[in-house]
């Protein structure tokens, strides 16, 4: 069984976080400047050194140094010397950086179809009438055997069900052609934050966030200063990265230490405007990804961010210092005190507000999953670098690395927009072909094929536009295909997908 972790420390006591415990998650709050990100820092490092592979986002650009051994940094010597730490030594930790833009790390890219509607309503921002428009189109997708990979498959396939609407009425319900507009403009300002390289192949592995070097789990660091631009966007991201967890992950039940811990930074951003179906589903995903042996570290500023249903299973608590300047402060530190287990000793309504730097009110799950009482200590300083590396460092460390080279070039095999692009080129050639079939009649029927009966058998009647014919040629094609098996995930709709 894996050693207890030293995480904070006072003058009478040393508090550890039990390894086998990690997996009842766990939560650091605390408002802006007050040491959330060092705690954050100094958790991975813990974790790293057992073995266990952890995943954190990098949202100011400062937890690279995590690689690097730390030293020099004057607050950390006197940190060590005030606490005591026998044996304390300066070490860096191996790492995997990641970035969706691909600039920072290693691209991380989701398959539209992988993503599902749900998720992605939620990044585009859809209303509900909008959001089941979308989710038909999945459906319609999902039944003729369509792959949506990147957006360029969910245009094209936009665009087929919106132009084909009728043919689609009588099986799959009306289709909006407002709402199919509303969904094409979402995409374009997606687009615009260059929402599009996060879709695509190859996808992400997840086995690749769960691996070890030399004996210590690495630590994968996520770039998400750019991504944090949109943070609708990044929250989906990270939820879909946690649903992939719990996808994949087989049964692992209570193990001596986790297979993977997910700290979830600025945490409050993946409950705002939240809709219920989506609460939903992320209370299910924590609840049940504990038998995974995943570990998840929710990190905001304030415990009321988080809903109670996800708060009532966050056994692990590191409350650093808020702030009272109004009546909702107040009253955001008063539940705060009252989500831990009391310690007679202390007021901790009137501590959470006096709290320094670096100090926070601590208390971990026992042996026996049961909160310990909270204590008043300072966090164990980190022993990597406080701060980023080098833009020279991080490209050595990323050319370096165990993924070096898997995800670094897109794929673009064949799925919906080639197919219904193929389709189309095909229907448009047939098209031609027919109106100049019945234009060579026409000219061998001579004077005969005028007047009235011509006008009947088409010489000067209506002739079916070449649209027209692509359209219900495409229509016919996809409705006789075989439907291929597609990957959806537990959040890849709101009936829980498909795998």
């Amino acid at each position: 069984m894996a050693d207890p972790l030293l995480i904070a420390k006072n003058a009478h006591t040393e508090l550890f976080l039990l390894p086998q415990m990690a997996n009842r998650h766990g939560l650091i709050t605390g408002a802006t400047g007050t040491g959330k990100t060092v705690t954050l820092q100094t958790l991975a490092e813990q974790f790293s050194a057992i073995g266990v592979p952890c995943f954190l986002s990098d949202v100011k650009g400062d937890l690279s140094g995590i690689s690097q051994p730390g030293g020099g940094n004057a607050k950390v010597e006197e940190r060590v010397a005030m606490l005591g730490l026998e044996g304390f030594a300066h070490e860096g930790y191996p790492v995997t950086f990641w970035d969706p833009f691909g600039e920072a790390g290693h691209p991380v890219r989701a398959t539209v179809s992988d993503m599902g509607p749900l998720l992605l309503a939620r990044i585009l921002d859809l209303n509900e009438t909008q959001a089941g428009v979308l989710n038909l189109v999945f459906k319609i997708a999902d039944d003729n055997g369509l792959l949506l990979l990147d957006l360029k498959d969910l245009r094209s396939m936009l665009a087929f069900v919106g132009e084909n609407a009728k043919s689609f009425t009588t099986e799959y319900g009306n289709v909006s052609a407002a709402s199919i507009g509303a969904i094409q403009r979402g995409l374009l300002t997606l687009e615009s934050q260059g929402g599009d390289k996060i879709f695509g192949e190859p996808m992400l592995n997840i086995d690749d966030l769960m691996q070890t070097e030399r004996g210590r789990g690495v630590v994968n660091i996520l770039a998400a200063d750019k991504l944090m631009q949109s943070p609708k966007l990044y929250a989906t991201l990270l939820l879909w990265l946690l649903a992939e967890l719990f996808e994949n992950l087989p049964e692992a039940g209570d193990l001596d230490k986790p297979k993977l811990v997910f700290f979830f930074d600025e945490a409050h951003l993946l409950f705002n405007d939240a809709p219920p179906a989506l609460v939903e589903k992320i209370e299910q995903v924590v609840r049940l990804i504990r038998s995974k042996g995943v570990g998840v570290f929710f990190v905001t500023q304030n415990p009321a961010d988080v809903p109670d249903r996800v708060l009532s299973q966050l056994g692990n608590r590191v409350q650093h210092a808020l702030r009272a300047f109004s009546p909702r402060d107040q009253k955001a530190v008063k539940a705060a005190a009252e989500t831990m287990r009391d310690n007679p000793a202390l007021d901790e309504a009137a501590v959470i507000t006096e709290l320094g730097v670096g100090e926070a009110l601590v208390s971990f799950l026992d042996a026996k999953g049961r909160p310990n009482v909270v204590e008043r200590a300072f966090i164990v300083p980190p022993r990597g670098q406080i701060g980023p590396i080098p833009d020279a460092r991080r490209r050595q460390l990323m050319q370096s690395s165990l993924v070096a080279g898997v995800y670094d070039k897109p794929v673009d095999r064949e799925s919906a927009h080639e197919i219904l692009k193929a389709r189309a080129e095909q229907a448009a050639q047939a098209a031609t072909a027919q109106a100049e079939a019945k234009q060579q009649a026409k000219a061998a029927a001579g004077p005969a094929g005028g007047g009235v009966l011509g006008t009947v058998l088409g010489g000067g009647g209506r002739r079916e536009s070449a649209v027209e014919a692509l359209a219900k040629s495409a229509a016919r094609a996809i409705g006789s295909q075989v439907g291929r098996s597609l990957v959806r995930g537990i959040l890849g709709s709101l009936l829980g997908g498909k795998r």
